[in-house]
């Protein structure tokens, strides 16, 4: 809950940090206790809770956002759902998956907030400053348009391919319910994750970068 205001409240380089390497360290750590241990059928019921609420928490979370990094905030909680299906298997396939979903992620999320950071001398701070975007930097409007596409799973970009193979995990190991939910999570998503790249190329009602002060 604390997390859109830790992101908001933050400088771009530690909210980058923060976003990434703590969720590599838990995933590592409980990779680990996944391959050398085992837990229960009420753990694993647990996990797939905790996932499911994530992700519900994530999509509906982030549709009411109007600044740039709430959203990501709230994706970020959203891929914790997505990325602990693949721990909740408690399978070789489901260790894979998660690996695979955590790259990607990091990937995602260093590319997005290198943008948010390279935008800091216009001052954007709300997601309707990303209006005039397309036409100041285009180069830049294509970026976050492609990393935001990936982050809400547009096929065949790289944040589809990590969820196809977290739900597939998910049905292997017979979490029928889990995969369903997270396809509906994830077309919920879209709509929050798409208002970014809408906004910065075809503008909004505040389509304007604002200069600097000097």
């Amino acid at each position: 809950m604390w997390a859109p205001d830790i992101y908001e409240g933050s400088p771009t380089p530690v909210t980058a940090f923060l976003s990434i390497a703590p969720k590599i360290s838990i995933f590592a750590n409980i990779s680990r206790v996944s391959i050398y241990g085992s837990y229960g059928a009420t753990l694993q019921q647990i996990f797939f809770f905790c996932s499911i609420a994530s992700m519900i928490l994530g999509a509906l979370a982030a549709m009411a956002q109007t600044k740039v990094k709430r959203p990501l905030a709230h994706s970020s909680i959203g891929h914790v759902g997505y990325i602990r299906t693949g721990f909740s298997c408690g399978t070789i396939e489901g260790i894979q998956s998660l690996l695979i979903g955590i790259f990607i992620y990091a990937l995602m999320t260093i590319d997005a907030f290198a943008i948010v950071l390279a935008l800091r001398q216009t001052r954007v701070k709300y997601i309707a400053d990303l209006g005039a975007l397309a036409k100041t930097n285009p180069i830049s409007a294509i970026t976050f348009s492609i990393t935001m596409f990936s982050y809400a799973g547009i096929p065949p970009l790289a944040g589809f391919c990590s969820k196809f193979y977290l739900f597939f995990a998910a049905l292997g190991c017979g979490a029928y319910f889990l995969a369903p939910v997270g396809v509906v999570t994830s077309v919920i998503g879209r709509w929050a994750a798409g208002r970014l790249p809408r906004v910065s190329q075809f503008g909004g009602p505040k389509a304007v970068l604002r200069a600097p002060d000097t």
